[in-house]
């Protein structure tokens, strides 16, 4: 998986062996971890800014992949919930897990992200690096894209706490079209917020949503 390359196809770049090199580049363990980080900030400032309201919290990790966003948040003090849908991923992020600091406070999941088994109203806040565009792969239609975007929506409006409770997704809409699919998804369904680009004037590419449940 060199560097610069055409972007990646869900689920095949992260299976089987490229599972395994997805899990050795120093580059994605880096640019992962920064994302997370940045997320983390985002969480807090929108939470106030001060040292107080820095958790400890019950995070989901949604799309946690091998582990890299999961081990940002332990080294923080949060208890986390780590969710992806691939079986190689959770494999290797569950062999990593020991070294972890504080890994007692993980717990990994193999899951849908529609069917979590989670209760309504457990989870404290909400963290998505890199794998929330990926909830569409295999929907063809702009219907059926339109129908998983807001189901997924209402699903973590229902799993998060209460009104303070916060979403931070890290991703890459390919174009404008597809992040206002993302974006109206929340708006409907009992969530506002706002988006973060690193240009005024961007697209597309990396792009962090912060949101706030509000009803």
């Amino acid at each position: 998986m060199p560097r610069k390359s055409d972007p990646p196809k869900f689920p095949d770049s992260y299976i089987g062996e490229k599972a395994k090199e997805y899990d050795t580049l120093i580059w994605m363990e880096r640019n992962q971890k920064k994302a997370t980080v940045m997320a983390l900030n985002y969480l807090y400032s929108d939470l106030g800014g001060n040292k107080q309201f820095r958790g400890p919290y019950l995070i989901l990790d949604l799309g946690c992949g091998t582990g890299y966003s999961s081990e940002v948040l332990l080294e923080n003090g949060h208890r986390v919930i780590g969710i992806d849908i691939l079986n190689d991923m959770i494999i290797k992020a569950r062999n990593k897990k020991n070294f972890f600091q504080n890994h007692n406070n993980l717990e990994l999941v193999l899951a849908d992200i529609n069917h979590l088994p989670l209760k309504s109203k457990s989870i404290d806040h909400i963290i998505s690096i890199s794998g929330y565009n990926f909830i569409t792969h295999n929907k063809n239609s702009v219907r059926d894209k339109i129908k998983i975007v807001n189901n997924t929506a209402k699903y973590l409006h229902r799993i998060l706490k209460n009104e303070t409770g916060q979403i931070i997704i890290e991703f890459y809409p390919k174009d404008e079209q597809e992040l206002d699919l993302f974006v109206s998804s929340f708006k409907k369904n009992g969530f506002d917020g706002y988006l973060i680009k690193s240009k005024p004037n961007q697209k597309a590419g990396q792009t962090f949503l912060s949101l706030k449940k509000i009803k």
